[in-house]
């Protein structure tokens, strides 16, 4: 496990997080857009692509393939404002974190340019299929199976909690290729309107269908749309979560409820309530820091796995811990119909806040990925 060195940002950084925060004022004032709860926010191509245009999607990605060939940390801070408005970021958000990089890294030139480009405008959405049902998240014994058919390969299983496939462009899956449990596993690119995939999604307790189950019935594809070598799945997996989950997603779904929260007059005539805030802020502002260090080894060429999984087990039990402490200085219990948006929104995170410790792996497997990070140092 690295060490996690502290830094703070460079007088450019600042101009760009000026920018951003500029746009957003403009392009998103209050009440004139649905609230989402971090990287749950709406589906909305039209803003993806708007701030495509901008350069702030696809910012990590090689210039050479339509990407802004920009830095982690740059990238952070957009993301940073883009959470904080609780702003419509589903459609191109899956894509832009993860799916994109990895397809630079370890896809073919071809891949490269027929799908970075339109990552890079906003124009694909990706989907990531990991989760199986009776896996959890022990990714290695997912059971979904390619086989060699002809000039390429057969898909058939299943996968679930598949966030925002019904909305996707592409399925960026994992897929076991041999019985060895982790050298047997592969990654393919499949076209969400593939013969034979039926995207199917689950009413979750709060109204929304963001997660889908993935059903694939001989799903052909070429060999082309294969990701990196034969048997090399479980390492882009991994290199995958490192951007999954040390991400300022992993502590900023519950932004936009804790600053109306702590611009409320309850919590300015309430001692109590601004000694929970104080604590609040204070633990995302070391969150924040974690994350930018993070970022600042992704753009020095390291994996940070181990440190990624850190963030996340401690981030997202404290994103659930402040869900709680809102919800009891709310005074009663929210009202998911309510026509406060604010209101409506702790009512949505009351409801969705337990899967936050279970989506991107659960506590105990970041337990353990954290405890082999500290056993090679």
């Amino acid at each position: 496990m690295k060490s996690l060195v502290p830094t703070t940002l460079s007088s450019a950084e600042r101009a760009l997080q000026r920018e951003v925060r500029a746009f957003l004022d403009e392009r998103l004032p209050p009440g004139g857009h649905p609230l989402g709860l971090g990287m749950s926010g709406e589906v909305d191509p039209e803003f993806s692509r708007d701030l495509a245009a901008r350069g702030w999607v696809g910012m990590a990605l090689p210039r050479e393939y339509g990407g802004g060939g920009r830095t982690a940390v740059e990238r952070q801070i957009v993301v940073e404002e883009l959470l904080a408005r609780g702003a419509p970021v589903g459609y191109h958000w899956v894509a832009d974190r993860q799916s994109g990089p990895s397809i630079a890294r370890n896809g073919t030139e071809e891949q490269r340019r027929r799908l970075l480009p339109g990552i890079a405008r906003g124009e694909l959405s990706f989907a990531i299929g990991m989760s199986e049902p009776d896996s959890g998240s022990d990714l290695a014994s997912v059971r979904a199976r390619a086989v060699r058919h002809r000039d390429g390969w057969l898909i058939n299983g299943t996968k679930i909690w598949t966030s925002g496939a019904a909305t996707a462009t592409h399925v960026l899956g994992l897929f076991r290729t041999s019985e060895d449990r982790r050298g047997g596993l592969t990654q393919f690119i499949v076209d969400a309107g593939a013969a034979g995939l039926t995207i199917s999604p689950i009413p979750f307790i709060d109204g929304t269908l963001h997660f889908c189950e993935l059903s694939f019935d001989g799903v052909y594809v070429p060999d082309t749309a294969r990701l990196g070598h034969v048997g090399a799945g479980w390492g882009q997996n991994t290199g995958e979560l490192a951007l999954e989950r040390g991400g300022v997603d992993r502590w900023m779904s519950l932004m936009p409820v804790l600053e109306a929260w702590a611009r409320s007059p309850e919590v300015r005539a309430s001692p109590v309530a601004q000694v929970d805030l104080g604590r609040v802020v204070s633990r995302l502002w070391a969150f924040r820091g974690m994350s930018l260090s993070i970022a600042r080894l992704v753009d020095a060429g390291e994996s940070p796995v181990a440190e990624a999984a850190l963030v996340k087990e401690m981030a997202t039990r404290f994103e659930q811990e402040s869900v709680e402490i809102v919800r009891r200085h709310f005074g009663r219990t929210p009202d998911l119909g309510s026509d406060d948006p604010w209101e409506s929104l702790l009512a949505r995170a009351v409801l969705v806040s337990p899967s936050w410790t279970i989506r991107g792996g659960t506590t105990e497997i970041l337990r353990s990925v954290i405890a082999k990070g500290l056993v090679s140092r």
